[in-house]
């Protein structure tokens, strides 16, 4: 079986950058369990294996599209073209579309309209649609190699995983945090999950996402980390204190605090969050500056800008879904302004810290 497999931005970077790149994009697709040889054309990379592998390429982060497709050489296209038409052609109206690469004494459209002749000569029942046509036969012609098929199946996209580094990712179990750390992995970062157990607070539904996840990174592991005591204490003390309005700010800052040190034992540039400005109190902007000021390293939160419907939608495209976490800890009435020197205060008193 052989695959034409397209990529987008990777064709954009200098030739060492892009070199690296695709060999990163090869690695991942050998990944998916997938065995193959290869070869690589400027902007296109072909993929010859024993096997059907569609769904798996569609999870592979840096390829845009692909076709399953056969190989001629340019002198043999014409016969060719009428072979591969046989029995694919049960159709009312086609098309023939054609790229060109190299230096030729025809063009693209010379092609078009010569094999689209032979097409009908031969399947008289057919007609030509050059705008909607009911089958297209594609054909690319790269110097004297003639690539044909009649699929173009869309890809994932981004970049492949890993060119962008490591970074660790605040996992819920939650849609929002899914669904950021999904786009932190098109835009080809590694990630490194890690989820806070908060029982007896609430009950885990992280395994679902986890699994959601090695969709598109197989080797995916989620670390886990155990919070419900560190809430207890602190809920024992503020509701003491009346403070309790502060939990989910000092319950944020605890887990970044653990993201950071987990970051830096792994190499990871960054941490990911869920985040959406303003979706719930430890969102507000005056509670997301509290919050990293606990953290040296950069906080990314790629739906910053998102509503819910919007995260919904995404959700829903590319396949995740959860069940929302009620986390019982949460106060009635969370603070949505909170004081950062207050907060200092309070963290110098517990004894978690």
């Amino acid at each position: 079986m052989q695959y034409l497999i397209r990529y987008s931005e990777i064709f954009l970077k200098s030739d060492y950058v892009r070199k690296r790149w695709e060999k990163k994009l090869l690695e991942n697709i050998r990944k998916f369990g997938i065995s193959f040889k290869f070869k690589i054309d400027r902007g296109r990379i072909w993929i010859f294996t024993d096997e059907r592998v569609d769904d798996k390429l569609k999870r592979v982060f840096g390829i845009v599209s692909f076709s399953p497709c056969l190989h001629c050489k340019l002198d043999e296209l014409d016969d060719f073209i009428l072979s591969f038409c046989e029995g694919r052609l049960n159709v009312k109206t086609f098309a023939v579309r054609v790229k060109r690469v190299g230096r030729h004494e025809f063009t693209s459209k010379d092609v078009e309209r010569r094999l689209g002749s032979m097409i009908l000569r031969k399947f008289p029942n057919l007609k030509v649609d050059l705008k909607n046509p009911d089958k297209v036969i594609y054909v690319e012609i790269r110097n004297e190699d003639c690539y044909v098929f009649d699929e173009v199946v869309k890809g994932v996209g981004g970049i492949p995983l890993g060119v962008e580094g490591k970074v660790v990712s605040l996992l819920s179990g939650g849609i929002d945090s899914s669904v950021a750390t999904w786009l932190m992995m098109k835009r080809g970062c590694k990630v490194i999950p890690i989820h806070f157990d908060i029982r007896p607070f609430g009950e885990s539904s992280v395994r679902k996402v986890v699994d959601f996840l090695r969709l598109y990174d197989p080797e995916i592991e989620v670390k886990v980390v155990e919070h419900g005591s560190f809430l207890e204490e602190v809920l024992d003390f503020l509701r003491r204190k009346r403070l309790e309005s502060y939990t989910c700010v000092i319950c944020k800052r605890r887990m970044l605090r653990v993201a950071e040190s987990i970051a830096r034992e792994e190499g990871a540039k960054g941490i990911v969050t869920g985040d959406s400005l303003g979706q719930v109190a430890s969102q507000t902007l005056d509670n997301i500056m509290v919050i990293d000021e606990v953290c040296k390293l950069p906080v990314f939160r790629p739906l910053i800008g998102f509503d819910k419907v919007e995260i919904e939608e995404i959700a829903r495209r590319i396949g995740t879904s959860s069940t929302p976490v009620k986390c019982r800890a949460v106060p009635k009435r969370p603070t949505t302004k909170a004081n950062l020197e207050r907060i200092l205060e309070i963290e110098k008193d517990l004894s978690v810290y």
